[in-house]
């Protein structure tokens, strides 16, 4: 993703935590400690620990995340983009993660494409408070304004596993 992250420049404290769009040391040791935090429940239940198989490795990591609900169904949003890390080992493991939050549940994860994303990203954009400061629309601006981003944020949903 070539554009600058917004989180980097609105003032806030992200910017020790995300640089380049991806996390700094210090975003990964904050991001591994939530994960821990939010797989035993004890954060407020907006977040949960995605587990995946790292694509490099092998090992199971850990990454906090907010799930969305829109129409009936689950979905997870990449506010990082197409490098997210866990975006590309969801992919190398066809979809195939367990989420955690006191109990762990497996799970396959569907990626929605671009031109169906759109609702989605508003919806999560609503809910998600410091995550939407990476999108470049305002979580109150209208449908069509989440549109021309749409295939910048990969966008999962939440399946049970087979």
């Amino acid at each position: 993703m070539q554009k600058e992250d917004p989180a980097e420049h609105d003032g806030s404290r992200l910017r020790y935590f995300y640089r380049g769009w991806r996390p700094t040391l210090y975003g990964r040791m904050w991001t591994r400690i939530y994960a821990w935090l939010a797989g035993f429940g004890l954060l407020p239940k907006i977040l949960v620990c995605l587990q995946t198989k790292d694509r490099g490795s092998g090992r199971q990591v850990a990454h906090v995340l907010v799930p969305v609900a829109f129409e009936g169904e689950r979905y997870l949003v990449s506010m990082l983009g197409e490098q997210s890390n866990w975006v590309r080992d969801i992919r190398a493991t066809n979809g195939t993660a367990f989420l955690k939050r006191g109990r762990k549940y497996a799970i396959r994860l569907v990626e929605i494409p671009p031109s169906h994303r759109a609702p989605i990203l508003k919806a999560w954009c609503e809910i998600a408070t410091s995550g939407r400061r990476h999108i470049p629309v305002s979580f109150d601006a209208s449908l069509t304004a989440f549109e021309p981003i749409a295939g910048d944020y990969p966008v999962f949903r939440i399946d049970p596993a087979a």
